[in-house]
This record gives C-alpha cells, sequence and structure tokens, in this order.
C-alpha cells in the first residue's frame, strides 16, 4: 500500500483512542446489546462513525452495480455520477466487478479521494462456484453430503477471494415446493431441515472460521423470507401463508443461518401477507435483529426498495426509502433510492439519525471482520488470483461432488452400471455433446462451454474397442443470442417443429447395445425469472425419446435439469433413468463415473417428483386434513385423475446394491418434555457392491395445539456399507427434533404421542412410537 493511501489510518487510530477513553464506562443496556460482538471492532466501528458526515454514513448504505470500466472515460451519467459519488466517499459497495486489476482500480478511486477513506466491499453472486463450477445447489443438496458441501462452498469462496471480491449473495435457504417456481435451482428443495442444515453448511464453507482470513467471502442468507412459497410458481408473486407457517416451514433455516453466523441477510421481492419483505419490519427488525439478537447487514434485493411502489405499498421512492429503512433494510442494492432521499428524511424527523447510524455500523463492522480497514487491498493479489483459480485440484473436487450428486431413480433391468468393454454405445440428444448447459445458470465466471460434456465422459472411459456412435437428434432450442452472451434477460425460443434428425439418431440406437439418452432441458430454463406453466420435456424431445425407445429397449435416460420434471412417461416404460442436473465443470466425468460403476450413485431427492405438473406444488410434508387420501371414497382429499402421492418421493435414490433396514428400537417408550431417547437401526447391505446409504428418521406429532405434518424429516446420516455388512446406526430424539411453534407463539415440546421412521426416503415404513408427558 502506497504512503498516500495510509494517510487516512492516523485519523481513524486517533479517533480510536479519544472513543475508548470517552466511552470507558458503558450503561448494562449497551453491553447487553453488543454482549456478543468483539468489544475491540465495535470502538474502531464507533470511532469511525463519530467522523463521519451525514452524506458519508448515507453514502454507507449505497450498492451500485460495477458494469463500467473505472479506469476508462464516462461513457454514461450514470457512469459520471457513480465516479462522482466514489471520490466522495458516498458509495458503501460495488457489485458484479470481477477482477483483482478492476476491484484494485475502484478501491483506489475511494483511497485515493474520499474524506475518510472508508473502503468499498466488493460483492458478486456466487452461487455454485465460481470459475470452478460445481453442480447447482439443488443438485448439490442432493448428495446429502455435509461435508463435501462446505468444501465446495470453500473453493468458492477461495477463488471468489482470490479474484478480489469479498461478499457472495449465497446460500439461497428459501424452502421451494412448486416445481414450477424457477429459482427451485438455487436451494435445498422442499424441506425445513434439509434446507437449514444446508445451508449452515454453506456459510461456513464461505466464511471459514475467520472472516478476515484472505481466502474466505461473507456469506448472504437470502431471500428474506418466504420468497419460495410465490404463488402459483410464479417469480416474484405475492406469498399467502399464515404466522405459524412462516415460523414452522419458512423461517428455521434463517434462524440457523443467523445463529451460526452468518455475515449477511438479503431481504426478497415478495409480499407476504400484503407487506413486501423489503418492508416488513416484523421480519427484519422485530425476528431478525432483536429476537435473534443479530447484528449482521441486511442487503434488499436488487431494485425491491423502489419496486414497492409497484407493489402498490409505497407512493414514491422518498416513500419506499422511508418504509425500507424504517423495517431495516441496511444497504440500498441499486434503486438509487437511499442516496436521494434518507437525507431529506431525516431532516424532516421521518427516519431518526439513530436508525441511520444503526445501518451504517452495521456496514462498518462487516468491513473490519473482512480487514479492509486494516489493508484496503488485502484481496488484490494478482499471483494469488492465478495460482487459485480453476485449478486441477479444485477440478477434481468439483468431479467428486458431481458423482455424488447424481441420483439413480429407476434401474429396473439392472442394465446399469454399464461394462466399459461393449461393442456399441449410441450417446443420443440435444444434451449429450453439449458443454455449456452443465454449467447451469448462475454460473458466475464460468466459462462458455467449459464444462465436460456427456460424450467426452464416456468416450475417455469405454474400451479402445468399444464403438460410440453419437447423434444430436434434435434441436431443444432456437438460438436467440450469441454463444456466451448473457442469457439471463432473453426468452428462450423451443424448437417445437424440426423433427428432421430423429431419423440419423434411431439408425444409430438400432446399431448399439445400449443408449444414452441426455435430455431435460436447457440450463436457461431454471434461475431468476424462469418460471413455467409446464414441467415436462421441451420441444420435441419427446418425440426423439419414443422414437429411440421404439428401437433400442435398452435405453438409460441420462436427465439433465434444474428442478422436477413431469417424466412420468419416461418412468413407465424406460428401464433405468439417471438424475443428473446440471453437474457443473466436471459433469461428463461424474457422468461416466456412475454409468460405468466406478462409483455407486448415493444421491436422493431433495424434492418430489409429480406425475404431471397438476400436482404442484408437492411435498411430502402435507397436513393429513380432515379427510385423508382414501382409495375406496372419491371424497378424500386428493385427485380423480392422478396420483396423490409423487412419482418418486423426497428422499428417494437407488443404488446398485440393495439395503434392508430392521430392529428399529427406542430405550424407553416414554419421556418427559426436556428427556430425550436413544433410537438404533440396523442396515444391511444385501447386494454385491459396497455403497453409501442415506439413513432418514422422520418423526409426527399425532395430535398438537395446531395440526401436523404427517411427515418431518429430523436427522439423517450417511453411511458406507459394505456388501453383505450390517452396520447398526444411532439417533437421539430430543426436544430440539419436538418442538414446534406452538398456538402459545413460541417454540416447545407439546405431550402426547409421536411415530418416528427410520428408512431410505420419506415413505420410509419401519416404525417406532413413543409418548412425551410433562
Amino acid at each position: 500500500m502506497s504512503k498516500k493511501n495510509l494517510l487516512f489510518i492516523p485519523i481513524i487510530l486517533l479517533a480510536i483512542v479519544l472513543f475508548s477513553v470517552k466511552n470507558h464506562v458503558v450503561d448494562s443496556e449497551k453491553v447487553y446489546a453488543t454482549s456478543n460482538l468483539d468489544a475491540k471492532i465495535e470502538e474502531k466501528v464507533d470511532s469511525v462513525l463519530a467522523l463521519m458526515h451525514l452524506n458519508e454514513k448515507i453514502g454507507q448504505l449505497v450498492q451500485y452495480s460495477g458494469k463500467w470500466n473505472a479506469t476508462g472515460p464516462s461513457t454514461s451519467k450514470g457512469d459520471q455520477h457513480k465516479l462522482d459519488k466514489l471520490k466522495k466517499g458516498e458509495v458503501g459497495s460495488m457489485l458484479n466487478i470481477t477482477s483483482v486489476a478492476s476491484i484494485k482500480e475502484t478501491q483506489k478511486i475511494v483511497m485515493e479521494h474520499s474524506r475518510l477513506k472508508i473502503p468499498l466491499i466488493f460483492g458478486y453472486d456466487v452461487i455454485h462456484g465460481y470459475k470452478t463450477i460445481f453442480p447447482i445447489p439443488l443438485g448439490e443438496s442432493a448428495s446429502w453430503d455435509l461435508d463435501i458441501i462446505k468444501q465446495s462452498a470453500s473453493i468458492a469462496a477461495k477463488e471468489t477471494a482470490a479474484s478480489g471480491l469479498q461478499w457472495t449473495f449465497a446460500p439461497m435457504i428459501d424452502v421451494s415446493r412448486d416445481a414450477r417456481w424457477g429459482r427451485i435451482m438455487e436451494g435445498a428443495g422442499e424441506d425445513t431441515y434439509l434446507n437449514t442444515v444446508i445451508g449452515v453448511a454453506r456459510i461456513h464453507g464461505f466464511q471459514g472460521d475467520d472472516l478476515s482470513h484472505p481466502n474466505t467471502i461473507a456469506a448472504c442468507a437470502k431471500h428474506f423470507a418466504g420468497y419460495g412459497f410465490a404463488e402459483a410458481g410464479r417469480d416474484y408473486n405475492t406469498v399467502n401463508i399464515g404466522e405459524y407457517e412462516l415460523h414452522n416451514t419458512i423461517l428455521p433455516p434463517f434462524k440457523a443461518a443467523a445463529k451460526a453466523g452468518v455475515a449477511t441477510f438479503m431481504n426478497s421481492f415478495n409480499d407476504i401477507d400484503g407487506i413486501p419483505s423489503t418492508g416488513n419490519k416484523v421480519l427484519q427488525r422485530d425476528i431478525l435483529k432483536q429476537n435473534w439478537s443479530w447484528n449482521g447487514l441486511v442487503v434488499s434485493d436488487w431494485g425491491s426498495i423502489g419496486e414497492m411502489i409497484a407493489h402498490g405499498y409505497a407512493e414514491d421512492k422518498k416513500h419506499a426509502t422511508q418504509i425500507a429503512l424504517d423495517a431495516g433494510s441496511d444497504m440500498d442494492m441499486e434503486s438509487y433510492a437511499y442516496e436521494a432521499n434518507l437525507e431529506a428524511l431525516v431532516r424532516e424527523n421521518k427516519i431518526s439519525i439513530e436508525q441511520i447510524d444503526d445501518a451504517v455500523k452495521r456496514v462498518l463492522r462487516l468491513k473490519f471482520e473482512l480487514g479492509l480497514f486494516d489493508d484496503p487491498y488485502k484481496y488484490c493479489n494478482e499471483e494469488r488470483e492465478k495460482a487459485n483459480i480453476y485449478t486441477d485440484e479444485h477440478l477434481a473436487v468439483a468431479r467428486d461432488v458431481a458423482k455424488k450428486s447424481i441420483v439413480l431413480l429407476k434401474n429396473e433391468t439392472n442394465l446399469l452400471p454399464i461394462t466399459k468393454n461393449l461393442k456399441s454405445i449410441a450417446v443420443i440428444g440435444p444434451l449429450a455433446d453439449d458443454k455449456d448447459a452443465p454449467l447451469g445458470n448462475w454460473r458466475a465466471k464460468g466459462e462458455y462451454n467449459s464444462a465436460v460434456s456427456l460424450l467426452e465422459g464416456v468416450k475417455s472411459v469405454v474400451d479402445k474397442n468399444t464403438k460410440v456412435f453419437y447423434e444430436k437428434g434434435v434441436e431443444l432450442t432456437i438460438p436467440t443470442v450469441k454463444p456466451g452472451e448473457n442469457q439471463f434477460l432473453h426468452p428462450l425460443k423451443f424448437n417445437n417443429t424440426d423433427v428432421s434428425g430423429i431419423k440419423a439418431a434411431v439408425e444409430v440406437a438400432k446399431k448399439a447395445e445400449v443408449v444414452l439418452l441426455a435430455i431435460g432441458e436447457n440450463a436457461y430454463q431454471t434461475g431468476e425469472g424462469r418460471s413455467q406453466s409446464e414441467i415436462g420435456f421441451f420441444g420435441v424431445q419427446q418425440k426423439l425419446l419414443e422414437a429411440i425407445y421404439k428401437v433400442n429397449k435398452n435405453v438409460v435416460i441420462v436427465l439433465m435439469n434444474g428442478r422436477p420434471m413431469d417424466i412420468s412417461w419416461a418412468a413407465n416404460n424406460v428401464p433405468s433413468i439417471l438424475e443428473c442436473w446440471f453437474l457443473g465443470s466436471e459433469s461428463g466425468n461424474a457422468i461416466a463415473d456412475v454409468l460405468f460403476g466406478d462409483y455407486n450413485p448415493s444421491g436422493k431427492l431433495p424434492v418430489s417428483f409429480p406425475h404431471n405438473v397438476g400436482q404442484e406444488p408437492l411435498y411430502y410434508n402435507q397436513k393429513n386434513t380432515g379427510r385423508p387420501f382414501s382409495p375406496k371414497h372419491v371424497t378424500y382429499s386428493g385427485y380423480t385423475d392422478t396420483p396423490k402421492s409423487a412419482l418418486y418421493p423426497f428422499g428417494f435414490g437407488l443404488s446398485y446394491t440393495t439395503f434392508e433396514y430392521k430392529n428399529l428400537e427406542l430405550d424407553k417408550s416414554e419421556i418427559l418434555k426436556d428427556g430425550e431417547i436413544k433410537l438404533s437401526v440396523e442396515i444391511s447391505n444385501t447386494g454385491t457392491r459396497d455403497g453409501e446409504e442415506v439413513v432418514q428418521l422422520y418423526i409426527r406429532d399425532l395430535v398438537g395445539s395446531l395440526t401436523r405434518p404427517i411427515k418431518e424429516l429430523k436427522d439423517f446420516k450417511k453411511v458406507m456399507i459394505k456388501a453383505g455388512e450390517t452396520k447398526i446406526v444411532n439417533f437421539t430424539i430430543n426436544s430440539e427434533k419436538l418442538q414446534f411453534y406452538t398456538v402459545n407463539k413460541k417454540w416447545e415440546v407439546e405431550p402426547g404421542d409421536f411415530n418416528v421412521w427410520v428408512g431410505g426416503n420419506s415413505e420410509a415404513s419401519l416404525k417406532g412410537v413413543f409418548r412425551v408427558v410433562e
């Protein structure tokens, strides 16, 4: 760092000394409010705050997108406005600047021109990898492997930090039950508990044990709250839920994130019961900041403060600013509302300076925790940028994560695994040789066409004498943008008419012993704004599937997708189906590992797959209703034209071996509300291959002060069991697993009877019973 850039340090150090002397004795309320904070950092935060003018405080609450050239000539009035604000120290954060060189130059503008030289924090959407791309979050969640999920986030953080960035807008921990919703791909699916533990694993991966370490970044728990419950699965839509649904289903992952020390929260676009989440004071101030004693930074989602006008909740941006800041939204992402209106609102006594100070302190606190005040350029190391991104080591982990995320849905004739010395294999489908789709949406800096394709993966492992035929068969989409161009804002156009390539695909299918048919979705069919009213095979893929199956029954569907799909025809006809999601950089190699038996699949579904879209939203932990399902009566809570149950249920996934569950035992049949029960179960590998099984524990509270779900996941363990081996797996059932947010508006265990199941998916039938007494 140059001497010029260090001029700000003596001013801040002097202020810290003066503040420490002046405030050596503090009242008990302040001690209580900051008891879980680092006292040294708090002194530094307060010392800097004492030096700041109102315009500088407001500036810390402003975040700009940085898609501009910081060192070149201004290309628009907007760019010049940003530059002027940076020089005045009236910007707190930038996003979408993604290289050491660009970040260093942007930081330099602030450090060389602003009065107090408060460093910027730089953020970016690193959702499932930075340049080394891992499976989409929904796919990675199918691993049910918290260690590798944490590891992938850690590698993503390392690459992100090496590029000069300090903040990611992940993980998304929205419980998502509707396959029509495009952003279902970004979370851990339909279950509250699974979202909770996976979200915490990702937070620990991003943040490590020390935010000031140069290989860690600040995480962001999003979207607070209710975003995944958008009505009709339509993105940004209204959310209609009650208070008890909110507390029991949606909030637990966020509460766990706060407890885990997540650095930031992001509020959400939707309203809940008429109040936009961005302006929801109960959510942000009462629950998050007060009840949970969380001291981090809340950032708005992109433009969501201004969008409260379109909601009909704010008259104009000034009104929206007042609502958002009062509700506890600390930083304005790209609404340009705070910078334009906060000063006037303070002078009009509509926003207090104490509210401003509280928000600013949260921003400064994070910057101190990241070490940016010690060295604003600590993340700007060109050598680290060269050495820590897209390495062989990172790609090896990406392959490991990808193969563990694959779910075997069907293997009716034991077609899988395939031997490597077959005479011939046909690799067919619009996604078979696609090197871009496996990267999925939200691929950060993943390079266009950089993934290993299925065709490449197959060719790399089969015997040299095996003939590998390839035909695309059909085009999935009609190109509307140039390769590599940002497709985020472009609608997809599907090929609904051209079947001319099916004939050639059928001919190679006739010649092959086995057909690998790669079909599913375009990578941009899921993600933000990618909601659909249909969830089957788009375009003419179904025609290709039926034509191939007609001439060769040895078909393995390699399904690539970002949401649960309607694959009912395939499930009823095709012998083998492998759910491969969008697996990232090493996709083709990971799929080949599973196809040819080098890895025994162990993935389990984090979402239910429906028989058809009419079942959506679909989830396993439904309420029983007053008229439970019965195939003997029409007047029940089901359908007359389709099953009520899932095609493939939550937690489902096959293996190349088989597992038998037996001898579920409880060490007692009755406990007090604060007691615990030890549960054991025997699991035998009854097949011929070693394999991993995800052992799942489900509980039902039979009678409650509120109606309770028919079954809820409360724990799981992933265990390796050798062929012929039996293992005893143990669980502890305690108050944490039995409590819920009751009619008394608090978390508590209610006495009564409970059922408990252990098995390999949510339809587990091995059951025990116990009772909780006062």
